[in-house]
């Protein structure tokens, strides 16, 4: 009976909370925490399998994870359900509560979906607040959803990253906090814009050798640096692992860290990993990992995206990096890897978008 309750609970709290997407709220909480409803004993047989999926450890250069899982019971829903992630996972046609909720809120050909060998996932976006994604996870029995969960990994978690990148630019992405004048300036000047916020200054602005840097200082205890890289008349012949990390190196050089010039930022052998992407529909190859010094006493984060631009011939790099020892990393490399998802050429900008960056050109793009 007490369970029949539940349920029937559950089940009116889906009809009211879905009932409401006109006036939903947004979704609160953390980007890196997931929240998972499942039952107790059903939870610690897919721990492993979702741990491995989504806790996935960085190096920043202290280990820092991706996601951090948190499981709550099914009677708990209604406290978490304006939360951003949110993942309910069960077996399709076991006896637990969540099972009997996963067969509550979807629909015939949903659960025909989810018992199919090859289906075993179902993505609801904006189910209870506004930019949330709510992953259900099921399949025949516990050994197969574990199979398939470990097997899929990657996209899993992909799913759960794009949807956090949509969020941060949502947020980032406001004309209140954005400083057109360089971005004019480069666009004018060079073909290309990327979003800047009002915190960061163009650092360094060498025309000749085709590099812009834009750094940001945050008191005395963040620094971050975006940089711009371009090689005209290129092939695609660039896009290599070894020549990303020999023409990062040789440029990373022109960032000194010391007023004497003798300490320079370099990629730190066997702390990286390139990787084949799609960047704003284009083929390109991102490299992650931690840079360190010369003098071997620092290390961060750096992402750094690498791309042909077939129309105009050209290689673009685009890096971004952070040094500080005293905050959480993961979140602020998060935040420089979709600042660079901004950057756009002339040939992708309306008219209108790139009169009104002209004629936001003024004088104090260097204060």
């Amino acid at each position: 009976m007490k369970k029949f309750l539940i349920i029937l609970i559950l089940t009116g709290l889906f009809i009211l909370y879905t009932g409401c997407n006109s006036s939903q709220k947004p979704s609160t909480g953390f980007e890196d925490e997931i929240y998972v409803v499942a039952d107790s004993l059903e939870y610690e047989e897919l721990k492993e399998s979702l741990q491995a999926s989504f806790e996935i450890e960085i190096n920043t250069p202290s280990a820092e994870k991706l996601f951090t899982l948190k499981r709550v019971s099914p009677d708990q829903i209604q406290e978490i359900k304006n939360k951003k992630n949110i993942i309910i996972t069960a077996p399709l046609n076991s006896s637990s509560n969540t099972s009997q909720y996963i067969n509550s809120v979807a629909d015939n050909a949903e659960r025909r979906k989810l018992d199919y060998d090859h289906n075993f996932l179902l993505n609801k976006y904006n189910f209870w607040a506004k930019n949330q994604l709510v992953m259900i996870l099921s399949a025949k029995n516990i050994q197969e959803l574990q199979a398939k969960i470990l097997n899929n990994k990657d996209s899993l978690l992909n799913v759960f990253q794009k949807i956090s990148d949509k969020r941060l630019k949502e947020s980032l992405y406001t004309s209140k906090y954005e400083r057109k004048s360089i971005e004019g300036l480069l666009l004018r000047d060079y073909g290309w814009i990327i979003y800047v916020q009002t915190d960061y200054k163009l650092e360094m602005n060498d025309a000749q050798n085709n590099f812009v840097l834009l750094k940001r200082l945050q008191g005395s205890d963040i620094e971050s640096w975006i940089f711009i890289y371009w090689i005209d008349n290129a092939t695609a012949e660039y896009l290599n692992s070894d020549s990303i990390k020999s023409i990062r190196n040789r440029l990373t050089k022109k960032i000194y860290l010391t007023n004497n010039d003798e300490s320079f930022f370099l990629m730190a052998d066997g702390f990286y990993r390139t990787t084949e992407v799609n960047f704003n529909g284009r083929y390109a190859l991102s490299t992650q990992g931690l840079w360190d010094t010369n003098a071997k006493n620092i290390q961060g984060p750096f992402v750094n995206y690498t791309f042909y631009d077939e129309k105009n011939a050209r290689v673009y790099m685009l890096d971004g990096f952070i040094s500080t020892t005293k905050y959480y990393k993961r979140n602020l490399i998060q935040q420089i890897d979709v600042i660079l998802q901004s950057f756009l050429t002339k040939d992708e900008l309306s008219k209108d978008r790139t009169d009104d960056l002209i004629y936001s050109i003024d004088n104090s793009i260097n204060n």
